[in-house]
């Protein structure tokens, strides 16, 4: 088959662009083409359509609901995808429950999280440093930096739960929590070889995000051997393993507020993880071209 992905961007780095190249990664080694010249057979939208050529499978990434936005305003071109998709791929059951509160319940949907190329990140080294050589165990942390992501807690948690001999390195762009500690290493932006490198080379990896929906930097963590340390909101904890520690987070009842605002967090108030997804990008690709080849199958029956 040909697919055509709509709104992706092969050179980002952003988590949802790296997740796509992962999956056309996998798609072109069984030999389907990707973005060819010629007629698409399934155009696979990434949150949004740019335009028709094909049967579309939009895959969400979430939606809005921060109330000092115009939520309304900025979920509207996801609505009209969502309205005239094909078929849904929401990318966890966090993921679900949001968009069906706002958009409706969509039939011909699918939950299907995120995974990771496990071939490529096992060929990858540990990170060598002298400086973090020194410590016992490393601690680190990833993001693109917004307050939601609570890099603040992140630091907090690890001060509280850290030895005299650990140190954390803090990885990622726009840092909005600058604490100078002999303890905590600031990197900033690091590719994805990078990351792996990394985060092969720690022990625990901290994401106390609020709200988040199935973040990329969470499966590799975990693909690259990290203990995950997460909240209980959002999608996390189904990507997370049955040995994260799960930090219970605000009940939520899916209705706007201030997501820039999050709450501080009871660092004594754990709860153990039912969830153990599989994250090989083999695995989650075949789930992928099941569900589309059967929203195809449906649409040939329908015009017999």
């Amino acid at each position: 088959m040909n697919f055509f992905f709509d709104n992706v961007d092969f050179k980002s780095s952003s988590g949802p662009n790296n997740f796509a190249c992962k999956l056309a990664n996998y798609f072109s080694s069984l030999g389907h083409g990707i973005n060819v010249d010629s007629s698409p057979d399934i155009q696979l939208a990434f949150i949004t359509a740019t335009t028709k050529c094909a049967p579309i499978i939009q895959r969400l990434d979430g939606i809005y609901f921060n109330s000092e936005q115009d939520w309304k305003k900025l979920n509207e071109p996801i609505r009209q995808t969502y309205e005239i998709a094909d078929g849904v791929i929401f990318q966890s059951y966090f993921n679900q429950k949001l968009t069906t509160h706002y958009f409706g319940k969509k039939d011909n949907s699918v939950i299907i999280h995120n995974g990771t190329d496990v071939s490529v990140i096992n060929k990858i080294s540990p990170l060598q440093n002298s400086v973090i050589d020194k410590f016992e165990h490393v601690w680190c942390c990833a993001s693109s930096w917004r307050p939601h992501k609570r890099l603040s807690e992140n630091v907090r948690y690890f001060l509280e739960h850290s030895n005299e001999k650990d140190c954390l390195i803090i990885a990622g762009s726009n840092p909005d929590c600058d604490i100078k500690h002999e303890r905590i290493f600031y990197v900033g932006h690091l590719e994805w070889p990078q990351l792996i490198s990394l985060y092969k080379r720690c022990q625990f990896f901290i994401h106390l995000a609020l709200m988040d929906h199935c973040p990329n930097v969470v499966i590799d963590a975990r693909a690259s051997g990290c203990k995950i340390i997460c909240t209980s909101s959002g999608g996390t904890q189904e990507i997370a393993g049955l040995d994260a520690v799960i930090v219970k987070d605000m009940e939520w009842n899916f209705l706007p507020f201030q997501l820039y605002n999050p709450p501080l967090l009871d660092f004594a108030s754990i709860t153990a993880n039912s969830y153990d997804h599989v994250y090989n990008i083999n695995n989650v690709g075949k789930k992928y071209l099941n569900f589309m080849c059967s929203v195809l199958r449906q649409k040939d029956k329908a015009k017999e």
